[in-house]
């Protein structure tokens, strides 16, 4: 989804709560990160990675001068050979530590999950949460966001409101849109920008 999609959902959202608790969780996220400076940890479940909210971080905070939201993706069938970003495997939540923060994905609790969550809660990492429900996880984590089955928004679009928010000033801007605005007007501009002139 892009910045121009964002926008229009937002509009469409306007005055319900996805709204409100897409941009308080996001500034969450944000100021985990941004204040810990640990790092940023994403796992999902053996059958959900959100790879595209990985992807969709990157981005977020390269556009808004926050490297901090650039998470390492973490992954369950990772194997030594992938590529860097690719590479890295489960233990990597049990090696966490206290400034690290770890935002957990998951449309539906996953037991061997939930004891990697426990074990990094108690080294002092912070634990948010973004998915199906208000089980063991939701407790668990300093910061939750229930999408449950069945809600106005399935997990896939709550979470590119969530990345979305979390790359916008952390001052609020008139109509909260002022970030997305800018970043529009500069694809604007690099769209009708006349080629660069050749070597």
């Amino acid at each position: 989804m892009d910045a121009v999609r964002v926008a229009l959902l937002r509009d469409v959202l306007a005055g319900t709560e996805w709204l409100g608790a897409t941009r308080r969780f996001a500034g969450v996220l944000r100021g985990s990160v941004v204040s810990h400076g640990g790092g940023l940890l994403l796992v999902g479940t053996p059958e959900y990675e959100p790879w595209h909210l990985a992807a969709h971080l990157v981005d977020e905070a390269a556009w808004s001068g926050v490297p901090e939201l650039a998470p390492t993706l973490v992954r369950y069938d990772a194997r030594p050979g992938d590529p860097a970003h690719l590479a890295v495997g489960p233990g990597r939540i049990e090696a966490a530590r206290r400034g690290e923060t770890l935002l957990v994905v998951a449309p539906a609790e996953h037991a061997p999950l939930l004891e990697r969550v426990h074990a990094a809660r108690r080294a002092g990492v912070t634990v948010l949460a973004l998915g199906g429900g208000t089980g063991e996880l939701a407790v668990v984590a300093h910061e939750a966001l229930a999408v449950p089955e069945g809600a106005e928004l399935d997990l896939d679009t709550v979470q590119h409101l969530v990345s979305a928010a979390a790359g916008e000033n952390a001052v609020p801007v008139p109509g909260g849109r002022g970030r997305l605005r800018d970043r529009l007007a500069r694809l604007v501009e690099s769209l009708t920008a006349p080629p660069p002139s050749p070597w």
